[in-house]
């Protein structure tokens, strides 16, 4: 098996890890995490979402976040977007970069949106051309890809329709999302393979959460599969407000540690994000699941034996 030389990692957890948290960090406390995260390798950030307050209240402040943080140099700072006001809220804080969400579940996105999931993708057409014109760029996440709580599996075929949807208002950029942590490594290889094969000229992106225990699992298969760009969030927090049960992305720290242990590279500083990791900890006031913030590096053990 030939391995990738190298991935690129995107942390998600200023908007993916701290949307579903009771606590509500400062923005000062945000612009710390994300500078430092940035410090310590990041070369892909999601730094919140421009929503309505009101659903998402853990993410109203960040517009001035946006404005707040140290702009580094080859490093894209992106957001999430739901509509044409986010996007307009998004170009006046500064940032270049937004992403689209539609659920691959019918069934899921009719009881939220009472709208087909290509419907929803082609109700972005108004974002895309403005987007076009300011230069801005937009990416889509497909969200509930492998599986869904309220039809269980969701067909590859139906993932297919909406990717030629997005294909359609000129998103060139896609990630499969494991919202609710249904997806199992064989889906994943499958899945994969066939959008890269079928869509050569995407970008591809895959998000996993590590519900049951397969998020790792998962990004070997799609590693197998010739996928090399992958979401974490630090300490493994997170989950989606509009999707019970969603909870835990896989922590950036297990995954940047997995790969350097297979010598494959990511750019980031291992014990730099294991030390964000721990003050993410110390800020919502409890341990996390992150495997690697519990038992330590693999090296570390073997130096405290010798």
């Amino acid at each position: 098996m030939q391995w990738p030389k190298n991935i690129l990692v995107c942390e998600v957890g200023p908007r993916d890890g701290l949307q579903n948290e009771e606590k509500t960090l400062t923005v000062e406390q945000k612009v710390e995490l994300i500078d430092r995260y940035v410090q310590a390798g990041a070369k892909i950030i999601e730094i919140g979402s421009f929503v309505h307050p009101k659903a998402v209240p853990q993410m109203a402040d960040t517009d001035e976040v946006a404005k707040r943080i140290k702009r580094a140099a080859g490093v894209e700072y992106r957001a999430l977007v739901l509509n044409i006001k986010g996007l307009q809220r998004a170009e006046a804080a500064g940032i270049q970069k937004a992403k689209l969400t539609v659920s691959a579940s019918r069934a899921h996105s009719l009881s939220n949106l009472n709208r087909t999931p290509e419907e929803a993708v082609r109700g972005f057409e108004e974002c895309a051309a403005y987007a076009a014109a300011r230069g801005m760029t937009l990416s889509g996440a497909i969200s509930t890809a492998f599986g869904c709580s309220m039809e269980g599996k969701v067909p590859l075929e139906q993932v297919i329709s909406v990717i030629e949807a997005f294909q359609e208002i000129g998103v060139k950029e896609l990630s499969l999302s494991d919202t609710t942590g249904m997806a199992n490594p064989q889906q994943v290889y499958e899945y994969s393979l066939r959008v890269k094969e079928q869509f050569p000229d995407v970008i591809w992106n895959l998000h996993f959460h590590d519900t049951r225990g397969m998020g790792l699992a998962n990004v070997m298969a799609g590693m197998m599969a010739g996928i090399v760009r992958y979401d974490s969030c630090f300490a493994g927090l997170g989950g989606c407000p509009f999707a019970p049960g969603a909870s835990g992305n896989i922590a950036t720290e297990d995954l940047v540690h997995m790969c350097h242990e297979m010598g494959i590279e990511t750019g980031y500083d291992l014990d730099g994000i294991i030390s964000i990791g721990r003050y993410v900890q110390q800020l919502i006031g409890y341990d996390t699941s992150s495997a690697i913030l519990k038992a330590g590096k693999s090296c570390d053990i073997v130096k405290k034996q010798k």
